[in-house]
């Protein structure tokens, strides 16, 4: 984590001050005065060389500061942490609704291989993963949002219910995307195991049919899938950013496309490093996930 997290702040810190544009012009406006520009830009600490700053962002970091917003004025740790929880909300529901979706979609289509339900229900899940999120966020927004009137726009709520109301359609957004790649996965690996010897065994031994693909077939072939769905989260993370702003949601990723308008450089650098311990932390639990899933698989 420590190498990957240093390389990230590096390259994310490098590039941000090449980028074109000037978060002190922003702030002033364009009728400040020379005077005016250079005085915020020494409060600032912008005056000076590009490796002085870094160090003093990495010596800031190690104290457990993320610096000061420059738009907001104010402890970027502090603005990170109140959007925070909207984002992992709606990663953890989204992830929940696409394994809803999976096991019993899955299942289904592997049990009837190559019948008109397995071919509609991979082709159905073809043209949701042909779809962009932006696009079918938009969609759902029109259909079910103005049209029908079931959820609200846009949002987060202020409880655990009216959140699973309000996230309910950016939540289902992610989840056909990330639906439409565990259930082949899943699919083709209990394809696979349908054929193994044991299968065969057990059904020579009057095993009901629903626990020889419940116990037997999806514990063994959810190894692949696991994978796929670690993966594909770790992505969901870093899509925020066109969902939330899409749906209007209080996250880091729309706090994360306001802040790059806006030039701040400590609140993208600040997000940065916390989208990738998402993403560290996202493997590690994948790497969990294959433990409990099979128990041939230990960690000491």
């Amino acid at each position: 984590m420590v190498p990957v997290l240093f390389g990230i702040t590096l390259v994310c810190f490098v590039i941000l001050r090449i980028m074109p544009g000037d978060p002190v012009n922003l702030m002033l406006g364009t009728r400040a005065t020379p005077e005016a520009i250079e005085a915020l830009r020494e409060q600032l600490g912008l005056h000076k060389p590009i490796y002085e700053q870094y160090l003093m962002f990495v010596k800031d970091l190690a104290h457990g500061s993320l610096g000061t917003s420059i738009f907001y004025d104010q402890p970027v740790t502090r603005i990170v942490l109140e959007r925070l929880p909207a984002t992992i909300f709606l990663v953890l529901y989204s992830t929940a609704l696409a394994i809803l979706i999976t096991l019993p979609l899955a299942a289904l289509s592997a049990v009837r291989k190559g019948s008109f339900v397995d071919n509609g229900i991979k082709g159905l899940f073809v043209v949701a993963l042909s779809m962009p999120s932006f696009w079918l966020g938009v969609i759902l927004i029109l259909l079910f949002s103005i049209h029908l009137g079931w959820f609200p726009v846009s949002g987060y709520g202020d409880n655990f219910g009216s959140r699973l109301w309000h996230l309910f359609l950016p939540a289902f957004t992610i989840a056909l995307s990330t639906a439409s790649l565990t259930i082949r996965s899943l699919r083709s690996s209990m394809i696979a195991v349908l054929t193994a010897d044991y299968i065969d065994t057990a059904k020579a031994k009057g095993v009901r049919r629903r626990n020889i693909i419940f116990k037997h077939v999806m514990r063994n072939a959810l190894i692949s899938t696991i994978s796929v769905l670690g993966v594909h989260t770790s992505w969901v993370i870093g899509g925020t950013v066109v969902i939330e702003s899409v749906f209007s949601i209080p996250g880091i990723g729309y706090l994360f496309v306001k802040s790059i308008v806006t030039r701040d450089y400590p609140i993208i650098q600040g997000l940065t490093i916390t989208f990738a311990i998402l993403v560290v932390a996202i493997n590690y639990l994948t790497d969990i996930g294959y433990a409990l899933a099979d128990p041939r698989v230990s960690y000491d």
